[in-house]
């Protein structure tokens, strides 16, 4: 199972749209936060049909709005502040906060967690887990970049777009 994993859109649907393009043969998707409008939430549910898990980030507004965006969508499940999940067999947590991430990482429960927030990517292993930040879609700091996990090889790689 290929999985795809994105952060901190910051309303620049522009910019989301080249990075679903980027992940559209994924076979679920993963958002970690700060989308911060509701329509960004509903472009998402829009341009991608499979599985889409989704946690808050720190600058997520109207977040009533959001989740009934969500909810409009069957195949968004919107988890609230982190997610534990079982994905092609691999157990994964997501948080938005990188020290959450971290701390997350450094129990050995996961086989992956993913967090954003700082707009930095990165593939770390601490331990047995695997840590991915996979970057910015904004392209605020001039590289947007997206990622991409399989389950099969346990591996992730970091896509710019």
């Amino acid at each position: 199972m290929r999985i795809g994993i994105l952060s901190d859109i910051h309303d620049n649907i522009w910019a989301l749209e080249a990075a679903l393009r980027t992940l559209e043969d994924a076979d679920a998707l993963l958002g970690l936060g700060d989308y911060c409008a509701p329509f960004t939430v509903a472009a998402i549910g829009e341009a991608f049909s499979r599985s889409v898990h989704l946690v808050w980030g720190n600058n997520d507004g109207d977040k009533l709005a959001i989740v009934r965006n969500a909810e409009s969508h069957p195949h968004i499940t919107f988890h609230g502040e982190w997610a534990n999940l079982e994905l092609g067999g691999r157990t994964i947590a997501l948080v938005h906060d990188p020290a959450l991430g971290e701390a997350l990482a450094q129990g050995g429960r996961f086989d992956l967690v993913c967090h954003g927030h700082n707009h930095q990517r990165s593939i770390n292993t601490v331990g047995e887990t695997l840590l991915v930040n996979p970057g910015e879609v904004m392209g605020r700091f001039g590289v947007r970049s997206v990622a991409i996990y399989d389950t099969d090889d346990e591996q992730a790689e970091i896509i710019t777009f």
